[in-house]
């Protein structure tokens, strides 16, 4: 099974890539930031505030494939600054909260000034006992 989603980014019709893609149990969503409908940057500057969004947006691309936040495996952020990971890492603490993904952070240029985090994910559905169901 093959179930890919976009959500509606500038890039991805010009860059032919899935906001989110399923194959089988694996699903991986690709970098998001905080970028709103009207293509408006939420939050400027605010790591805590970014982090929340863009994990909003994360959550509704895994729910498009069949998959939740307690399918995630891996994060990874993508800070402009990290003097700012403080807000990103309650954030995520907060929303990942007993589900303990394994999580890497680094600092990197990022697209567009104000934008402070990045975050992808890789998640792999599993029952509540950790067992795969290869369809």
């Amino acid at each position: 099974m093959i179930i890919k989603h976009r959500g509606g980014g500038r890039f991805e019709e010009v860059g032919s890539y899935s906001r989110a893609k399923r194959v089988g149990p694996f699903v991986s969503v690709a970098g998001t930031t905080a970028i709103e409908p009207s293509g408006k940057l939420h939050a400027p500057g605010d790591a805590y505030a970014q982090t929340i969004y863009v994990l909003g947006r994360i959550e509704n691309a895994l729910r498009e494939v069949g998959a939740n936040l307690s399918h995630v495996m891996r994060s990874r952020a993508y800070l402009t600054d990290l003097s700012q990971a403080g807000g990103f890492i309650r954030a995520h603490g907060e929303v990942f909260a007993g589900i303990d993904p394994v999580l890497t952070g680094v600092q990197a240029g990022l697209s567009q000034p104000g934008m402070v985090v990045e975050i992808d994910v890789d998640a792999i559905i599993h029952d509540s006992e950790g067992r795969i169901a290869f369809d």
